[in-house]
């Protein structure tokens, strides 16, 4: 089960917002986690594919977010959004209502009440094909 391997790479998006991450975050996150070589793989490829499609990413988000532009979302609901999205978009090993499913329960632990419906209703949006 992925989750664990999930909530570091959260954990690592949300601390490049404020400038706090570094592969000594992931070695500490992946260590306390206790996470095998698969979900370090997992971590590193997630984290790749965020930073290399970070302009798409943020685009589709900014495009789906209705409500205001991805410049004000929180930051923890939009670190969510961005690594759900790396795997509905780029891993097709991963079932995407896996992925949805996975971040709405992140944003019910890590966010506001409503950002779980918030993320969901985004990541639906993607997972149906209607991202662009």
């Amino acid at each position: 089960m992925r989750t664990k391997a999930r909530e570091v790479v959260f954990q690592i998006v949300f601390a490049a917002y404020f400038g706090g991450a570094d592969n000594e975050l992931k070695s500490s996150l992946s260590k306390k986690e206790s996470l095998n070589d698969d979900d370090k793989k997992y971590v590193d490829e997630v984290l790749s594919l965020i930073k290399n499609h970070n302009s798409v990413l943020t685009e589709i988000i900014d495009k789906r977010s209705v409500a205001f532009p991805e410049c004000r979302i929180y930051p923890a609901d939009k670190s969510i959004i961005l690594v759900a999205l790396a795997e509905i978009l780029f891993m097709p090993d991963v079932p995407k209502p896996v992925s949805v499913n996975e971040a709405a329960n992140m944003a019910s632990k890590y966010s506001s009440p409503k950002s779980a419906s918030f993320v969901s209703g985004i990541l639906s949006d993607v997972e149906k094909g209607s991202y662009v």
